[in-house]
């Protein structure tokens, strides 16, 4: 199929400002080999989605960024250094929301800010403009049992963004809401993205999703994982939601992903 809206390399490699490198990255638990000799760059003020078969390692290689979980070799490097554990240029939206369930959405938006003591007037203020970047105003004293699923998730983007960290990683976070909210979500992270200008490394399982949010999109094999593609959807996103979604570019590059993710992991 000729598929001329879409760049593919076979090699992970990208030029210009670089915001995470990963290098050389293995991770193996017990008997069961997760990750491969991973190499990745990721552009700084672009959002790059990680996207493969289930159990690829995909979360596994965004924890390891993020600090939380440590490879068995190989290093990443966020703005040069080495990471060695979590960090504040990180942020991480899990997929379960993980709020703290007796704090209003304002404390659970400020708390980041609070353990760095910040004045309490002041990591409201921006706790608040958070809160209304993502729809939330009005809810400030909710407590997340009053909101619905799509809700919890914003007040994560919103603590994230709160903190002010360069690099935002995103476990599937769209996954728990319907798709009518699912798409909302997508038009207002694109926003977000275009707003905020910080580096967005974006888990999913849907390659319709993967399409219409990314500017690079890595296809990780099946386990062991490794680097199988990199592309770079040229999608004009100019035009209305609706009409990225009809646009034959698009539809295009959905299917030239999910022809190379069945070769990559039969």
């Amino acid at each position: 199929m000729t598929a001329p809206t879409a760049s593919i390399h076979a090699l992970p490699r990208t030029e210009g400002d670089i915001a995470v490198e990963v290098r050389s990255i293995c991770k193996n638990y017990s008997d069961v080999e997760a990750l491969r000799l991973i190499d990745l760059d990721f552009p700084r003020g672009k959002l790059t989605t990680l996207l493969g078969p289930s159990g690829c390692g995909k979360t596994t290689l965004l924890k390891i960024i993020a600090g939380l979980v440590e490879p068995t070799s190989g290093e990443v490097r966020v703005n040069g250094k080495v990471v060695t554990g979590p960090g504040p240029e990180r942020a991480f939206v899990f997929q379960d929301f993980a709020l703290m369930p007796w704090a209003t959405v304002m404390r659970n938006v400020a708390f980041g800010l609070e353990l760095k003591g910040m004045a309490k007037a002041e990591r409201q203020s921006i706790a608040r403009h958070y809160i209304a970047e993502v729809g939330l105003t009005g809810f400030e004293n909710k407590y997340p049992h009053e909101l619905s699923g799509g809700m919890r998730q914003r007040v994560g983007l919103a603590r994230a963004f709160a903190v002010n960290a360069e690099v935002l990683l995103l476990d599937e976070p769209f996954s728990a809401v319907d798709e009518q909210n699912r798409r909302k979500f997508q038009e207002d992270l694109l926003q977000l993205v275009e707003k905020e200008r910080k580096t967005f490394i974006f888990v999913t399982h849907s390659i319709e999703e993967a399409v219409y949010v990314s500017d690079r999109i890595v296809l990780l094999s099946r386990r062991p994982s490794r680097v199988a593609q990199i592309i770079e959807p040229k999608i004009d996103r100019t035009s209305s939601p609706d009409a990225i979604r009809r646009d034959q570019g698009y539809l295009d590059t959905v299917e030239e992903i999910w022809q190379g993710l069945k070769h990559y992991v039969d």
